[in-house]
C-alpha cells in the first residue's frame, strides 16, 4: 500500500488556512439585533494604542452591511458609526463615544478588550432588516480614522453621516490600519438558534 506524504509547503498552506478560519467573523443574534465579534483579532494595538497612551484621541470608523452575495456592492441593510477613544493614563482605562446613524452613546473605565467588544456590539443591525427567506452575507469594514477626514466628518452640527458613508466607498489613505471581514451565507433561522444558546459577542 502506497504511503501518502504531505509536502512541507502544502502542510504550511493547510495550517495557514486553519489559522485564517479561526479568525473568521462571528455572527449572532442578540435580542432584536444582529451583532458580530472578532474572537481572535485585537484591533486596539500598535500605533493606535501608542497614540492613545501618548494622550491623543483616536477614532475608529465602523460599517456593518448585509448583502445578498459576497461581491455585491448594494447592501440590503447597513449601519455606520464613529468611535472616538481616549485613554486615562492614571487609571489605565479607556473611554469611548459612539456617534452613529441611529444613536449617540458613551462609556468609560473599560479595558482594551472591553473597548473592542463594546465598539463591535454597537454596530448592530435590527433583525427586521434581515431577509426572511433568503441567504445573506455579513460584512465588517473597520478602520482607523484618517486625521484628514475628521474635519469633514465632524462639524458644528455633529457627525456628517453622508460623508462617513462615502468614506467607506474609498480605499484607506496612508498607513492607517483597516480590517475587512466577511461571513456567510446565513439564514435568519440559523441565527435564531444562536440566540437561544445565549450567544453574545
Amino acid at each position: 500500500m502506497r504511503r501518502i506524504t504531505v509536502a512541507p509547503a502544502l502542510l504550511a498552506i493547510a495550517l495557514f488556512s486553519i489559522g485564517l478560519k479561526a479568525q473568521d467573523l462571528a455572527v449572532h443574534l442578540d435580542g432584536d439585533y444582529l451583532r458580530v465579534s472578532l474572537p481572535h483579532i485585537d484591533f486596539l494595538t500598535g500605533k493606535p494604542l501608542n497614540r492613545l497612551k501618548d494622550g491623543a484621541s483616536v477614532a475608529f470608523l465602523g460599517q456593518l452591511t448585509i448583502t445578498s452575495s459576497p461581491t455585491s456592492l448594494t447592501p440590503i441593510a447597513k449601519t455606520v458609526a464613529r468611535f472616538a477613544l481616549s485613554y486615562d493614563i492614571w487609571e489605565e482605562r479607556f473611554s469611548v463615544t459612539k456617534i452613529g446613524s441611529d444613536s449617540q452613546r458613551s462609556v468609560s473605565h473599560l479595558s482594551a478588550q472591553q473597548t473592542e467588544r463594546w465598539c463591535l456590539d454597537n454596530l448592530g443591525i435590527d433583525r427586521s432588516e434581515l431577509p426572511l427567506d433568503k441567504p445573506f452575507y455579513v460584512n465588517l469594514d473597520l478602520r482607523v480614522e484618517d486625521p484628514k477626514d475628521q474635519i469633514s466628518i465632524i462639524g458644528d452640527t455633529g457627525i456628517n453621516i453622508t460623508r462617513l458613508i462615502r468614506i467607506f466607498g474609498q480605499p484607506s489613505r496612508g498607513a492607517e490600519p483597516r480590517w475587512l471581514k466577511s461571513a456567510g451565507p446565513y439564514r435568519l433561522e440559523d441565527l435564531k438558534r444562536s440566540e437561544t444558546r445565549g450567544t453574545r459577542g
